[in-house]
This record gives structure tokens, sequence and C-alpha cells, in this order.
């Protein structure tokens, strides 16, 4: 048992997790407050700090050569600046009464528990590895971390064959998708889904669709995985599913994530209906003063729909560290919540959404408009201009902005932006048709794409409400 701190000491903040929410805390309490005020300790069961999961992809497909480049601050420079990081360590059980928590080292196995006035919990998320026969087989790999990115390298340098399958295409199964093609696979992306990337209507996921085909990906929709079939030697060798069977020399599983909050549900913390911890706007943990969580483990509020929701986001983890740091060094900071918005590319091909799809909307009641135009990513005649498709859902009757999603080639998925700061405004469409943005040939035509969108639901919002 950790007795080194008797109470009246200096204050001890202890940090379960040791990535962008959890270090980007520790961070900011201790821009806050000096080692003389404030104790930090962070337990991280991995082997690296602050590094970018989002970057995996790119880096198991070649476009990132290093590894290390992934990593923003090492756990030697966390130590430097007084931070206590324990790599290879994890908290197995938290005990909100007694105020403390109980960690094991990886290692060897032996555990200890260290007491905290303040605790932050940022456990991210886990993948999901369904309950299939043949899951947990050699070959298959869910990727969320820089270990987990290490070990399908691994693999991949030790496998003779050259067939890939990618289990589910949401954002992470479509980057793989594109890492393993960069990587000489021949590639089988298996969705349940309509269409790929179900974070968009299918109307558009049909268009990222057609560009994965066109990268020599083969994608089979509507398909649900009933097994990973297994060689004699344990390895897996195929992906089942009720009408076909595919090969597969390596298997990475792009399903999506969940909050990984095991811990905190133990502890009696409260859970969101998708598993995620519940905070206030200071991301304190609701109903515990001494206790914050932030990143991929909680739920945030949804500034459009008015609900609470799970994103899992690098942007979303390093607010949250900011905010919950500000607060346990004792300064004022509140993260008012999100409006979904997300942007990821196939090859060239771009895709961003922002705000709600048409089942988000349907789900919590909003009638609304749709407003779908093609246009380019320059003026017309400049060199390159390249197509894009911009998808708007407007609030029937009163034209507010509900959501806005895009693909198209180059210079098309940050347009997105433009969608986000008018939903975090609160905009009509029509107050969006008068924004004034940046305009020249190389970089826009007259009426930027977004605008065009906006114009062309104004009137469907006017039609409606003759």
């Amino acid at each position: 048992m950790d007795m080194s701190r008797t109470r009246g000491a200096r204050e001890r903040l202890v940090v379960i997790g040791g990535d962008a929410a959890g270090m980007s805390a520790a961070s900011q309490a201790r821009r806050l407050k000096g080692p003389d005020e404030l104790e930090i300790v962070a337990f991280e069961r991995g082997h690296f700090t602050s590094y970018s999961a989002c970057g995996i992809p790119y880096w198991v497909g070649g476009d990132v050569p290093d590894r290390d480049l992934l990593i923003a601050r090492t756990p030697e420079e966390h130590r430097a600046r007084d931070i206590d990081v324990r790599l290879r360590t994890e908290v197995t059980e938290i005990d909100p009464a007694g105020q403390r928590v109980r960690a094991r080292d990886v290692d060897s196995g032996a555990q200890s528990w260290t007491s905290y006035d303040k605790l932050v919990i940022a456990t991210g998320a886990r993948p999901v590895r369904p309950d299939l026969p043949g899951v947990d087989a050699p070959g298959v790999h869910g990727v969320q971390t820089l270990d987990d990115g290490q070990a399908l390298l691994d693999t991949l340098a030790r496998t003779r064959g050259r067939r890939a399958v990618v289990v589910g295409a949401g954002y992470i199964g479509v980057e793989m998708a594109e890492a393993l093609i960069n990587r000489g696979y021949e590639v089988t992306v298996v969705n349940r889904g309509k269409e790929p990337m179900a974070t968009l209507d299918p109307d558009m996921g049909r268009l990222v669709h057609e560009a994965m085909e066109g990268l020599g990906i083969t994608m089979v929709n509507d398909a649900e995985v009933t097994k990973l079939p297994t060689g004699d030697d344990g390895r897996v060798r195929a992906v089942a599913t009720e009408d076909a069977e595919f090969p597969a020399d390596v298997v990475v599983l792009g399903i999506g994530v969940r909050p990984e909050t095991a811990l905190a549900r133990a502890a009696g913390l409260p859970l969101g209906v998708h598993g995620g911890l519940l905070t206030d706007r200071s991301m304190r943990v609701r109903g515990h003063e001494d206790i914050w969580a932030g990143g991929d483990c909680v739920e945030v509020l949804d500034l459009v729909s008015g609900q609470e929701r799970h994103i899992a986001l690098g942007t979303h983890a390093n607010k949250h560290g900011q905010v919950i740091g500000t607060n346990v060094g004792g300064g004022y900071a509140t993260f008012p919540g999100v409006v979904g918005t997300a942007v990821s590319k196939v090859c060239d091909l771009e895709i961003a959404r922002t705000g709600l799809r048409e089942k988000d909307a349907r789900r919590v009641g909003l009638r609304f408009v749709t407003a779908t135009v093609e246009s380019t990513s320059r003026a017309g005649y400049y060199p390159d201009a390249s197509p894009m498709t911009v998808k708007m859902l407007a609030e029937h009757r009163t034209g507010r902005l509900l959501g806005v999603q895009i693909v198209g080639r180059e210079g098309a998925g940050k347009r997105v932006d433009i969608a986000a700061v008018a939903l975090t405004a609160g905009m009509t469409v029509e107050q969006m048709t008068a924004l004034d943005l940046g305009y020249a040939p190389p970089f826009s035509p007259v009426w930027d794409p977004v605008l065009v969108a906006a114009r062309k639901a104004v009137a469907k919002v006017r039609e409606g409400a003759r």
C-alpha cells in the first residue's frame, strides 16, 4: 500500500491513461502548479505516451516512415517536467470512497495502491472485437494503439501471402484498407452496412464505395461476418459470411470502438447510454468532486441534437485534457460540446461530415429538407479543378442548418469547417448564403460549393413553408 503521502502535504493528481486526454491534462496542470504544490502520477499500460492514434493507418501504409514521428512527447520528456509516468502499469481498480487506485505492473504482476486527491480517467476506447469463432487467432488485428500498429506491421513482415480482409468500413476500416493497398496487398472489405462510411448517408457513402473499387479494393456490403476460419497452424485463413468465404493471410478489424469504461463501471461511476462516462461542462465526473474524465472514454453533448453521444477523436481528447488540467490546476475552463465534425480520405478522395445525418435527425424528431449539389474545388476554367458533392440538411420551416457531408478530391474535405462553424453558431442556411468566404479562381468558384448547397437548401425550406 502506498503510504508515502500524508494529508496536508502537497496534493497528488493521479492520471489513468497516458495518451491525448490524460497527458494533456497532466501537462496543463503542471503549467499551472509546480511540483512543490502538485505531485502528478500517470499510469499507462502500454509502452508510449502522447501519440497520434489517428496517424497509425498512415504509418502502417508507409506514408509516415517512422513510428516515433507519431509521438508528440515521450515519457522522458514528461518526466523532465516532474510528471511521474509509469509505463507498463495497468490500473485494475478505482476506489472512490478511499480516494485510491490499485495498479498492476504488467510485466511482473506486482500490485499496489496509490492514493489521490484528484483523479483523471482517460482510459480511451477499445476496438470492437465481435464474439466470433477465430477472432482471437494469430493474424487478426485491431488497431487502436502504437503497440497494435507495431504488432500488425510485424505480422505483415512475417506473412508470405498477400491477401488481406478488413472487417468494417468506418474510418479505421477505410483507412486501413488504403494502407494495405499501399503495402501491396489484395484487399477485401466486408461491411455489414449498405455502403461504406456509416457516418455518411448511404447516397454519399456510395461515392466512397465507387472510389474504393477504383483503387482495386473489393467491397462486400450487406454482409455479416459469422466466423474467422483458421488453418492447421491455428492462424486465420479466411473471413466467412453466411454466403461466402474470403481467403485472408491477415485480418484487420475496423468495426469501430467503444468507450473503455470497465474500471469506471466497477467503481460505480455514472455512464451514459453509449457506455461512456458522464461529466459536467468542466469535465468533472457527475456526482464526484475529485474525479475528472476526458477523451474517448466519455460522452459529450451534441450541440445540434441536444443529446449525449460518443465520438472518439483526438481533437476532442486534447481539448478535454486542456479543460481538465486547467480546472485541476486551479483555473476555470469548460467544454461546451461538439457538432460531430470529422474528415478522412481514400487516396485522393476526401470525405468529410459535420452535424446530423438523415437518420440522426429522424431519431431526435426533427423534420428537415436536404439539398445535394455537384460543384468544383476551383473555378471551372482553372487547371486541376476537381468535382465535389455537397449534401446539406436544414430544419423544416426554420432553415436551421443541421448537417453537411462532402465527398470530393483535393480541396473538398476541409470545406466542412465552414459548416462546423455555422452549426456551432446556430446559423440558418439563409444566413450562410451571406458568408464572406475567400475567393480566387485557384481556390474556389465565385460561389463556394458549400454556399451553393446553402442556396439550394434555402429554396427547399421556402418551398416546404408554403
